[in-house]
């Protein structure tokens, strides 16, 4: 069972220390890159039960102001110290959109999907470190606690927590889940990050969940049937840990965009075990095999339509092209190897041709995910520590 959200949240209010007040400087400036996943959601997904909408002339704070963005931060927080996403953290909000986010306080509805109430706690630790505000700090301690608390006791988290619905339960990777939550510890036990004022007791919370995650993590690592270690899939059964499917067209498969994802955080790891640098190296191996080349996709204008989900006036479709860089698909059939594509309704498609307008525009069937991993970040990891290709 999860640690009550009261008892982590008084916990953390009575077991924490100052950081030492700084002046905001141009350096200083806090990366705002990891809101737009959620910030993208707002301006382009149609979400009628969203608290407010994204409006035609909606102003944005630079990045600059962090003081303004912090304080937006704390408008969204969920009185059980997490986040709810698709809404752009930038966003200058006006009275009306103000007054009702506040008025979604006590929702149950906060998740770390699209990179949600990770990247909060990130920011509110660093605001914290520059600004010296203790609201920020208080805030950043209740996100803290919410990410402990959500924390299934077989390591990973669910899509979101405490009420999930339908798929939401399944243990997640996808969209920054995993990699994200584990980042957060991972900075608060090394002191990094923008966590050194967290003091030691919530400190050792943070060190067990964060090797229980880490664990978990590894052992999520997809074999095959002859017993070879390939890549992670983007979500797994909360208590089986084996490949799961999430919404009806998210099949179970070996994912091209997560696995390097997991790669990246694990290359990120100082001194490796030698478990980590087999299932890195296997991962590696693994996205070779499964790259594809000869072919890009292209986009191309068409009338304007608006889906059950989405609008546009945009359409996709594979082209032929030899001189075209590798490509990875998002979902690979564990057994088979091949891309997996599907429609809303879960009908199973070999192609994206094949694929309804709402599918093919509204998700990402393939992407350049790995390359810059498989190009630079891995060769550069094995040379620094002495590995051969």
């Amino acid at each position: 069972m999860h640690r009550s959200i009261k008892f982590a949240l008084s916990f953390c209010v009575l077991h924490s220390s100052f950081c030492i007040s700084l002046s905001v400087r141009a350096a200083d400036i806090i990366d705002v890159s990891n809101f737009e996943d959620s910030a993208q959601h707002f301006r382009e997904v149609i979400q009628p039960e969203r608290a407010i909408q994204m409006l035609s002339d909606q102003k944005h704070y630079s990045s600059e102001q962090i003081r303004e963005i912090a304080g937006n931060i704390l408008v969204y927080q969920h009185a059980n110290g997490g986040w709810p996403k698709d809404y752009d953290m930038l966003a200058i909000l006006t009275p009306e959109q103000r007054a009702a986010v506040l008025a979604r306080r006590d929702s149950k509805s906060s998740t770390f999907d699209n990179n949600s109430t990770h990247t909060q706690v990130t920011y509110l630790a660093k605001a914290y470190c520059l600004t010296g505000d203790t609201a920020l700090r208080n805030a950043c301690l209740r996100g803290i606690c919410y990410i402990l608390s959500a924390q299934y006791p077989i390591g990973g988290w669910p899509q979101s927590w405490p009420d999930p619905k339908g798929y939401a339960p399944r243990l997640t990777l996808n969209d920054g889940v995993m990699v994200g939550n584990l980042r957060v510890l991972r900075h608060i036990v090394d002191r990094t990050g923008g966590f050194l004022w967290v003091d030691d007791a919530l400190r050792e919370q943070a060190r067990k969940a964060y090797e229980k995650g880490e664990g978990c993590l590894l052992d999520a690592q997809i074999r095959t049937s002859d017993g070879r270690l390939t890549g992670w899939a983007q979500q797994y059964h909360e208590h089986t840990l084996k490949p799961a499917q999430a919404r009806k067209f998210e099949y179970p498969g070996t994912s091209g965009e997560d696995t390097p994802e997991v790669m990246q955080y694990l290359m990120e790891i100082e001194n490796p075990s030698p478990r980590i640098i087999v299932a890195v190296r296997a991962a590696a191996a693994w996205l070779d095999a499964a790259k594809i080349t000869g072919i890009r996709i292209e986009e191309f204008k068409i009338p304007y339509y608006e889906t059950v989900r989405h609008k546009g006036d945009f359409d996709r479709r594979v082209v032929n092209d030899p001189a075209a860089p590798a490509i990875w698909a998002r979902i690979y059939d564990i057994n088979t190897g091949n891309p997996v594509f599907a429609n809303r309704d879960g009908s199973r498609k070999d192609s994206l041709a094949e694929l309804e307008l709402d599918r093919r525009v509204g998700y990402h069937w393939y992407g350049y995910w790995p390359a810059n991993v498989m190009e630079k970040e891995y060769p550069a990891w094995l040379k620094k520590h002495g590995l051969t290709p």
